[in-house]
């Protein structure tokens, strides 16, 4: 992966297949290579997908400083400038999606479409997770291997069925998600990051044509925060898979390509 200097920071990305562009931007603590190559490979067979790891995570930098989702915002819309890409689709997951929040309101210009999932507007508007998953979220992980601290998530992401019937698969991706593992100290910025989300006052100015998905299972960020955050946004179409969790993405991959690749195409870019 190459990098590139965006402000202060050097930022690492890849992009995958030639279209028009999709940035995808991950969530809390997890790199690029969180990303599921499969979802990644689906979808490079129509588009330009461009991902990258955010200030904190996998090769790129990782000040430990204060950040913030307009800071990471910023980020994502300085790759874009430094691609010369002027328009693009924006899809980001879980903080992912409070930064592409952010991006739509900061940064409209490039904001081609908007696909935010299992997101929350945060603050009061919010459903937060039930206590046993803020309890794991929020868990000690100096002393604990790295590879523990993933297993220690999954229920977070997945649904006890899916853990169950693909733990072979999930194990199988530990030693890529490890190979730029984020520092506690990293996790902790881009925690404390997600607390400076300020959007749903804002969210009604968003003018991109919005698409907003998450699982009807997710115990993370619960479902009723995406029907919040669709209501919020003027045109906004809400989809909810059912029997999948937080990574959506990957559990319920090929009912979210299916509903992902038509919505981005029924709204092609100008030249």
């Amino acid at each position: 992966m190459p990098k590139i200097q965006v402000g202060d920071i050097d930022l690492n990305y890849d992009v995958y297949g030639a279209g028009e562009p999709i940035l995808m931007i991950m969530g809390l603590g997890a790199s690029s290579a969180q990303w599921d190559p499969e979802l990644v490979q689906d979808l490079a067979r129509t588009f330009r997908v461009i991902t990258f790891d955010n200030r904190g995570t996998g090769q790129s930098d990782k000040p430990d400083a204060p950040y913030s989702i307009e800071m990471f915002a910023d980020d994502a819309a300085g790759l874009l400038a430094k691609l010369e890409i002027s328009r693009a689709h924006i899809f980001g997951v879980s903080m992912g999606g409070m930064i592409a929040q952010e991006f739509a309101l900061r940064h409209p210009a490039p904001t081609a479409t908007l696909t935010l999932g299992c997101t929350t507007a945060g603050g009061t508007h919010s459903v937060p997770p039930p206590p046993e998953s803020l309890k794991i979220l929020t868990a000690p992980r100096e002393g604990v291997s790295p590879e523990e601290v993933i297993r220690r998530g999954w229920p977070l992401g997945y649904t006890a069925k899916y853990i169950a019937q693909h733990r072979d698969l999930l194990e199988a991706a530990i030693p890529r998600v490890l190979k730029y593992p984020t520092p506690p100290y990293a996790f902790q910025r881009q925690l404390e990051g997600t607390y400076t989300l300020k959007t749903f006052d804002r969210l009604p100015q968003i003018k991109a044509p919005t698409l907003v998905v998450t699982g009807a299972e997710d115990v993370l960020i619960p479902a009723k925060n995406s029907e919040i955050i669709a209501a919020q946004i003027p045109g906004a179409k809400l989809h909810i898979i059912p029997g999948v969790g937080h990574a959506f993405m990957s559990e319920g991959r090929e009912t979210f390509v299916e509903v992902f690749v038509p919505f981005v195409k029924s709204h092609p870019m100008r030249a």
